[in-house]
């Protein structure tokens, strides 16, 4: 739901702010090029109540961390994000939901490498959670959006993906629990980096329909784990028939639960 309340943005974009959680989070984001949706959502509600330090890598104006936050009161979080107009929106979004006392973002190529990613802040072996939305169409391939934003968050390589679950591999600590959100199409791609590095995989296959096929899937994996993978049952967003949200998916979206899966 937009609030549209247009402010003035760096680069002269047009800023909205959109509720999530049934009004539980205000997020402010660019009118146009990348915008958070459900997918999301779906990431932070997958982060278990168990969590405590939450990575989120390649944040962008920070819907998933909020949400998670939101969600878990014991949870810190760090946010980051590449673009440094995409990190004050973040750190703004942070301050009007008054979470500043738990999370902060911080200016990182998450690509970079090691050194680069340190002296930027961003930690190793240090979060017992990481999630990433990261880009997911091959860049190689296909027609890029003219919004370098957009295309930025469209288009990557098996290679840069690759550095984005290396990063995610480097900065866990020992049994973290690193979850992606990805198009079912390009899995696997993801999959083979992440199995070069993790554990106990689990893919949860989400369809829009029960009778549609999977477009999206979560996939969880714990670092240090030797536990075979894990294909769960699909399930769907929508009921069968009209446009409502199945029971559990409504109740995520309203803000009222965390994803059990």
């Amino acid at each position: 739901m937009s609030l549209d309340q247009p402010d003035s943005f760096v680069k002269h974009q047009t800023v909205t702010r959109d509720a999530f959680l049934g009004g539980r989070l205000t997020v402010s984001q660019p009118r146009h090029g990348f915008r958070a949706g459900l997918d999301s959502v779906l990431l932070g509600a997958s982060v278990g109540p168990s969590a405590r330090r939450l990575l989120d890598l390649g944040a962008g104006v920070g819907t998933a961390s909020l949400v998670a936050l939101r969600l878990n009161p014991d949870l810190q979080a760090t946010l980051a994000e590449r673009d440094p107009d995409m990190v004050a929106l973040a750190q703004g979004n942070l301050a009007n939901n008054n979470l500043l006392d738990r999370a902060s973002a911080i200016a990182v190529d998450v690509t970079a490498r090691g050194a680069e990613r340190l002296a930027a802040g961003l930690a190793e072996n240090a979060f017992d959670t990481i999630i990433a939305n990261p880009p997911f169409f091959d860049g190689s391939a296909g027609t890029h959006a003219a919004d370098p934003s957009r295309a930025g968050a469209r288009h990557m390589d098996a290679a840069a993906l690759d550095l984005w679950v290396k990063s995610a591999a480097t900065s866990a600590a020992a049994g973290a629990q690193i979850i992606f959100i990805f198009p079912a199409s390009e899995l696997p791609s993801l999959l083979a980096s992440f199995d070069q590095r993790f554990g106990a995989i689990t893919i949860l296959p989400l369809a829009p329909r029960p009778d549609a096929p999977a477009t999206r899937m979560l996939i969880r994996a714990r670092k240090g784990s030797r536990a075979p993978l894990s294909l769960l049952h699909t399930r769907a967003l929508h009921e069968a028939d009209g446009r409502a949200f199945a029971p559990a998916f409504d109740a995520i979206f309203r803000g009222e639960q965390g994803l059990v899966w």
